[in-house]
């Protein structure tokens, strides 16, 4: 599993010209899913993810976790953070997920946070969306189960 998190002051996420998800100060994850993920992997993950110190304390510097600071998340799947780009030029994503079982464990990610963080908005698995953000910092981290676990 690979989670890009950037830290917001805000984002949302649109399909076909309508907001489904939006948030405030907090993370917006690019969520990408492997055929070797479980729900093992996911709450792996989002204990990665929620314990992660990348907001400013009072003294300006990076400690402070995302429950600390009441922030929100917005998850949205991408397939294309598997993108293996070593052959030619055109990506090749055998290494993302089946699509069912990935979105099977998206849904389950996305359950799974709302029971830490309230404020945990998404996007629709597998639609054409445009997310929107303004990026805090900017400060953009990769979290990778592979190189974690």
């Amino acid at each position: 599993m690979r989670l890009l998190v950037q830290r917001v002051q805000y984002a949302d996420v649109t399909v076909n010209t309508k907001t489904i998800g939006a948030i405030n100060h907090g993370f917006l994850v690019f969520v990408g899913i492997s055929d070797s993920d479980t729900k093992e992997t996911v709450d792996k993950m989002l204990t990665k993810l929620l314990n992660l110190r990348i907001f400013e304390d009072e003294n300006g510097k990076t400690n402070l976790s995302i429950r600390q600071v009441s922030g929100e998340i917005l998850l949205i799947s991408q397939f294309t953070l598997y993108a293996d780009c070593r052959k030619g030029n055109r990506p090749s994503f055998i290494n993302a997920g089946a699509p069912e079982a990935a979105n099977h464990l998206y849904q389950y990610m996305i359950k799974q946070c709302r029971k830490e963080i309230p404020k945990t908005a998404c996007g629709e698995f597998g639609a054409d969306m445009k997310v929107s953000l303004l990026n805090d910092g900017p400060f953009t981290v990769m979290l990778d189960s592979e190189e974690i676990f």
